[in-house]
């Protein structure tokens, strides 16, 4: 038998695991599983990896009914993971299904329903069981596209999510050795149709691929993997020295690092416009350019950006979320969390005696603090005043935490902590 072609041992996942690190003594899984080999494979490792550690894998089916045949196959292999002890669930992607993008709704909804189920039951790491063979297509797909360096690193052994982390621990894996692990257990598992169907472009690459130019193509991964951490390690310094972020949701910049540094300097200034911003998708790279130049000119002036403004503040520039931007107002009822605005995320203790409202201050609310209003003595600048989320009720403004005010007679007012979806800096680029 070829070194290919041996099974993936429990050692190799445990030395993979330890590599990405970070789980907790008693660690919780989650596996995301299609039925077919490679997940199959994950799933029966992870569940004896966690075991060995007193903790638990689930494995999670996501039965997207795509095919009428779909819920007969979750069920399928349901059994096959109960008779093997492995705790399993079903998640079904409900309602109406878009006529074209199919994959890519189907991968959103896939995610969306593993995260909303890892939530629920508390669980930090979501496993799945992209392989060697997933990252040369990965690649290959994203040069034909034109990406950047980074998107030619290809994927991430490790990503951070809103709420859990994205754990691929089978990325220098070969899919003929989770196919050997399968054969090794006598375990059965579902042939997916769409790996063979030519109209999606992985599909077309997975059949015409060859070993020769996958280990070509791995070489030119991992040339890029290099240039990638150097990069995110620039840039993680540049970050440190000119950028200054305030849980109130607002950032202090210094403009001359910056407008020097290139484009690491629009890299720069792109993660702050998300993370302040909420934006779904990062802003144009011309549009960054501009305003890392802008930094540099004299006098400054003011500039906006994915949602965002950048103002000239006593010398650095004050990144701001536009208020006029900002999401609908939220209602809140008590016991209740939710985030808004993409950033905030508002619990209303269950004590409190009616629901209440999150939305802006706004300029308006701003002049109604009259005398009420924060002095001089708070530290906030006030451009930033109008876009803090503030909390109102039936009787009218109800408090704004992050000027510690609240009206005299409020009873209970709700917690807000800056929690924006987008990191200014997660976890770093990892391999196994």
């Amino acid at each position: 038998m070829a070194a290919a072609e041996w099974p993936l041992t429990l050692a190799e996942l445990d030395a993979a695991l330890a590599t990405i690190g970070e789980f907790e003594p008693r660690p919780l899984l989650a596996v995301g599983v299609s039925g077919g080999p490679d997940s199959l494979a994950l799933a029966i490792l992870a569940d004896r990896w966690a075991r060995v550690r007193g903790g638990q894998a689930w494995a999670l089916i996501v039965d997207h009914r795509l095919r009428p045949e779909s819920a007969v196959e979750a069920e399928t292999v349901g059994r096959w993971l109960a008779a093997r002890g492995i705790p399993h669930a079903v998640l079904v992607w409900r309602g109406d299904k878009p006529a074209s993008g199919i994959q890519e709704a189907a991968r959103a909804a896939r995610y969306r329903l593993l995260a909303e189920w890892c939530a629920t039951q508390g669980c930090l790491h979501l496993l799945t069981a992209h392989h060697r063979d997933d990252q040369v297509e990965t690649y290959l797909i994203r040069r034909r596209a034109s990406s950047g360096i980074d998107g030619l690193a290809g994927m991430a052994a490790a990503r951070e999510l809103p709420h859990l982390r994205l754990v691929r621990p089978l990325l220098s894996i070969a899919k003929a050795r989770l196919v050997a692990f399968v054969a090794a257990e006598g375990q059965e598992y579902l042939q997916d149709p769409s790996n063979s169907n030519p109209t999606f472009e992985r599909s077309r690459l997975r059949m015409a691929g060859d070993r020769e130019n996958a280990e070509v193509t791995l070489a030119e991964i991992r040339a890029n993997v290099v240039t990638r951490i150097e990069r995110e390690r620039e840039l993680a310094a540049l970050l440190a020295r000119a950028v200054s972020l305030h849980p109130a949701g607002f950032a202090l910049l210094d403009p001359a690092p910056i407008a020097a540094s290139g484009e690491l300097g629009e890299r720069a200034l792109g993660l702050v416009a998300a993370v302040l911003g909420g934006a779904v998708y990062p802003s144009r790279r011309e549009r960054l350019a501009r305003l890392r130049l802008s930094l540099g000119e004299v006098p400054l002036r003011a500039r906006t950006l994915g949602g965002c403004r950048f103002v000239p503040w006593r010398g650095r520039i004050l990144a701001l979320r536009e208020a006029g931007r900002a999401a609908p107002p939220l209602s809140l009822s008590p016991g209740a969390s939710a985030l808004w605005d993409k950033r905030f995320r508002a619990t209303l203790p269950i004590a409190a005696p009616r629901p209440v409202t999150i939305g802006p201050l706004g300029t308006t609310r701003v002049a109604a603090l009259g005398r009420n209003r924060p002095d001089d003595g708070n530290p906030l600048p006030r451009l930033v005043y109008p876009a803090l989320p503030a909390v109102w009720d039936e009787a009218g403004l109800l408090a704004v935490p992050h000027l510690a005010w609240r009206r005299a007679t409020a009873a209970c007012a709700p917690l807000l902590a800056f929690r924006p979806l987008v990191s200014l800096l997660g976890a770093g680029f990892t391999v196994v």
